[in-house]
């Protein structure tokens, strides 16, 4: 689990864009491969301009805690949502719910390089982010 606080830490480390550009598509690399079998319409990220897909599912060893997979076919935005995955990943629902896009875009400065259609796309993901944490939970008290 990383917190936006050690993100922003790196991404200041990092300086210029060109380099923050980079370490984004470097981190979209190293996300591990989305299984085959959650390549489904409802994991697909409506609203952004990317094929974004995003799976919740329930940590295994840690009772109400929260994982996510998720891949997307634009490196930039794969970058992105590899940020958002280790921001979220492992969390409980409180937590997750309380991911805040705006804080996330001006921290990181991310609003003065993306287009505002990726803004959009960024919202998006967060939402289905939470929708997905929301009804797993939901699911386990039922």
């Amino acid at each position: 689990m990383m917190t936006l606080d050690e993100v922003v830490e790196t991404f200041e480390l990092l300086g210029d864009w060109d380099q923050r550009y980079q370490y984004l598509v470097e981190l979209g690399q190293r996300l591990p491969p989305l299984p085959e079998n959650a390549r489904l319409e409802e994991n697909r990220v409506k609203g952004c301009m990317s094929q974004v897909w995003v799976k919740a599912y329930r940590d295994p060893d840690q009772e109400g805690r929260i994982r996510y997979h998720g891949d997307c076919d634009t490196s930039i935005i794969k970058g992105v949502l590899t940020l958002l995955i280790q921001i979220a990943d492992g969390r409980r629902v409180e937590a997750i719910e309380e991911l805040d896009v705006d804080e996330f875009f001006e921290r990181l400065r991310l609003g003065d390089h993306l287009s505002p259609n990726r803004h959009v796309g960024v919202y998006a993901i967060v939402d289905l982010m939470k929708t997905q944490a929301r009804a797993l939970v939901q699911q386990a008290s039922a």
